[in-house]
């Protein structure tokens, strides 16, 4: 499991600045966000390969000529890169096309598509994509880049300053994701984690994405932990295994929807210990928690 990373503000706005140009030659258009006049606007092209067959996916990459010419040096770095880091979908700047696994369940594809829209829209991501040999970016690089073109995505397709005014004008919790989830066509998953992103920047918020909590496999308890801003300049990220214990404490460890809520207590990087409200959902495929800060405790000193 890695923890997400967090983007600092410079940053954030650079990527802002990009989406909101985009959404302003849209028209501003109301939410749910059309991504097939996204790609109209951009030229960008859309196609499918099959992650699970080595065969289907080389010859998808065989094709990728231009005039007779293999545009990527060295094709096999793509595929390489495909299996190194398990993507399911990529973007090929040199011919502005989309690449999305077809074996993925379709209501994943949205976010996909987004997200690869997010690296054609960051220039400084286009070398890194080609397969050459000196830019080949580092796992930390690589990191950074998903980031950045998460980042992306959720401003599209969240469209843009909408969604983080509603936000803020309301408690962040899983009900409110919820609500917001129908009116603007994305997953439950990428609703929250926006809602984490954009609630904490001034207050500090902590979300995971894993496993339901009465699953007694082995394993990763969680696929993603979620750091608002303002939790990253505080605390560190809570150890997976000992937050998985503390939540099933107040989870009942069977069937869907809301699993429950309970007070966790958290310590900042000065060790001063700090009250959580915390719930955690089911959604069929992953528990989502939502962690937000309440207060600090006062300090107990032993008589």
């Amino acid at each position: 499991m890695k923890n997400a990373v967090v983007l600092q503000p410079r940053v954030r706005q650079d990527v802002q600045t990009r989406t909101d140009k985009i959404l302003r030659e849209l028209g501003n258009p109301e939410p749910p966000l059309k991504l097939d006049e996204v790609r109209e606007l951009l030229r960008l092209d859309r196609g499918y390969f099959t992650g699970d067959t080595d065969g289907l996916l080389q010859a998808v990459v065989s094709k990728l000529r231009r005039g007779g010419k293999q545009i990527i040096q060295r094709p096999m770095l793509l595929l390489d890169a495909i299996r190194k880091f398990d993507l399911r979908a990529l973007y090929l700047p040199d011919r502005k096309h989309i690449l999305i696994d077809d074996s993925i369940p379709k209501a994943k594809h949205r976010w996909l598509e987004a997200h690869e829209i997010g690296h054609d829209l960051l220039p400084w991501h286009h070398d890194m994509l080609l397969g050459d040999d000196n830019l080949t970016p580092t796992p930390s690089t690589h990191d950074k880049m998903e980031a950045e073109a998460n980042y992306a995505a959720g401003c599209l397709l969240f469209v843009g300053d909408r969604f983080s005014g509603e936000c803020l004008q309301s408690r962040a919790s899983i009900a409110n994701a919820q609500l917001l989830q129908k009116r603007y066509g994305n997953t439950m998953t990428t609703t929250l984690w926006r809602m984490i992103e954009y609630a904490g920047e001034t207050h500090p918020i902590v979300g995971a994405i894993g496993q339901h909590p009465g699953d007694p496999s082995e394993g990763p308890s969680f696929r993603h932990l979620i750091l608002s801003l303002a939790f990253h300049q505080r605390f560190a990220a809570p150890e997976p295994d000992a937050l998985m214990a503390a939540i099933r404490g107040y989870c009942r460890l069977n069937g869907r929807g809301p699993l429950g809520c309970g007070e966790l207590v958290l310590r900042d990087r000065a060790s001063q210990r700090h009250a959580f409200d915390f719930e955690t959902f089911w959604n069929g495929y992953d528990s989502l928690t939502l962690g937000i800060h309440r207060c600090e405790l006062a300090l107990v000193t032993p008589r």
